[in-house]
């Protein structure tokens, strides 16, 4: 089995999970492909020097390995898909904090996680992305969110205005902060802190939720995920923020901004026992009820 390792920095709290993460690949006789600034945080910082078989610094360095595991929150998460991109190479997400909802194997389940994995007893679920369209690729050559599109005013000024359009067709023109644009992993993270719904990860389907709109009357829809959306931005201050996941640039006003569902999905690794509705209910108190 050979795998590659994907992580930033994390907090001492996990020091000891990882010396007993990389102990366990040793013993196992894993080849292990790991990031080279994370090595070289695990050498200053965690005193660990893990035998690996080379390095990856750009997604074009990844070799052809049978997972991927991505080490930290799930911003990290987000990070380790710019590296696997269509590959189609699972990520397993191991939790160094306190809540990961895409990186779900905490540091308390990591030895019996591991254990399942390297047996094969595991569950492999397709996530699917966002494509960006946009004139000279704004957001770099991987153009594509798991967790959504949004676009923001740039600073403190006044609202924006943005006109959406659903296959060419007029949508409506939202009158606020911003807009997201969410898969439905994504519906448990920005879109949800703005009142968008909870998708479950296998529906077929785009939120489209504003921030801070100005008319009462306007609210969060989920359309199917085979149209098209297209979105005009204008406002006073002539230019606007559009990011993926949490990479983002500035853009200038009336940019078409076109998204659509990509063609290719990330492979997601769940223990077998794993539950959508459990995670809810313990990573987002969800329905927490005393009378439960």
């Amino acid at each position: 089995m050979e795998i590659a390792i994907f992580g930033k920095s994390f907090g001492d709290v996990f020091f000891d999970n990882c010396h007993q993460l990389f102990n366990y690949l040793h013993q196992k006789s894993i080849k292990i492909y790991i990031y080279k600034p994370f090595y070289d945080f695990l050498l200053e910082k965690v005193k660990l020097r893990p035998n690996v078989a080379g390095f990856f610094s750009a997604p074009d360095d990844l070799p052809p390995v049978d997972m991927l595991f991505s080490i930290g929150g799930d911003g990290t998460f987000l990070k380790a898909v710019t590296f696997v991109r269509d590959s189609g190479i699972p990520v397993v997400g191991i939790n160094s904090g306190r809540l990961g909802f895409m990186a779900d194997i905490s540091r308390h389940e990591l030895p019996a996680a591991l254990q399942e994995i390297e047996s094969g007893r595991y569950k492999v679920k397709e996530l699917t992305l966002l494509e960006l369209v946009s004139p000279n690729n704004l957001i770099g050559d991987f153009n594509y969110a798991l967790n959504e599109l949004a676009v923001h005013k740039q600073d403190s000024s006044s609202m924006i205005t943005i006109h959406a359009y659903l296959n060419n067709e007029f949508l409506n023109s939202y009158w606020a902060d911003g807009l997201i644009v969410s898969t439905p992993t994504g519906s448990t993270a920005y879109s949800l802190s703005v009142g968008g719904p909870i998708m479950h990860p296998s529906s077929q389907g785009i939120i489209i939720t504003p921030i801070a709109p100005h008319n009462l009357t306007v609210r969060p829809l989920v359309v199917p995920d085979d149209m098209e959306l297209m979105l005009k931005i204008e406002g006073r201050g002539g230019k606007f923020l559009a990011s993926l996941d949490s990479r983002s640039a500035v853009v200038d006003e009336n940019t078409e901004l076109r998204i659509r569902k990509a063609a290719f999905t990330i492979n997601m690794v769940e223990r077998s026992n794993q539950s959508f509705y459990a995670t809810l209910r313990n990573k987002l108190m969800w329905g927490a009820d005393k009378r439960n």
